[in-house]
């Protein structure tokens, strides 16, 4: 059996690297590490907290399914104001929880992407072992 060591990077496809770039930095944060081919990028690579996230230019998909969705952790005490910024800058929040059960809990908010790519920010507050 193979033993991976975790994961290297999630890819998120988008249709406008120059559009998703801004929002992934400026919205949620992340950090611009290189984008690849410097001229005419096909991808551009970002850095939450020790994870990277790809950003791949694909125009050729529709709408995927909100079940298909990338998570990103915040702290606790920043929660409130997390929701508070996407809704100032006119991102909508279409869904909100609170997991008291299950394998990841805490509070969370669904929202997407310029490319409609489902998004989650959750206060994790437990992560059970398995």
């Amino acid at each position: 059996m193979i033993k991976t060591k975790g994961i290297l990077h999630v890819t998120i496809p988008v249709s406008d690297l120059a559009r998703s770039r801004a929002f992934y930095t400026d919205i949620l944060g992340l950090e611009f590490v290189a984008q690849v081919p410097k001229e005419n990028p096909h991808f551009v690579f970002l850095k939450s907290g020790a994870d990277y996230v790809i950003l791949g230019r694909d125009t050729s998909r529709g709408r995927f399914s909100d079940i298909i969705h990338h998570a990103f952790m915040v702290d606790g005490d920043a929660y409130d104001a997390t929701l508070a910024e996407l809704k100032a800058k006119g991102v909508d929040v279409f869904r909100e929880d609170q997991r008291d059960e299950g394998i990841f809990t805490g509070r969370s908010a669904y929202f997407h992407d310029p490319d409609n790519n489902a998004l989650e920010v959750i206060h994790l507050t437990n992560r059970a072992k398995g």
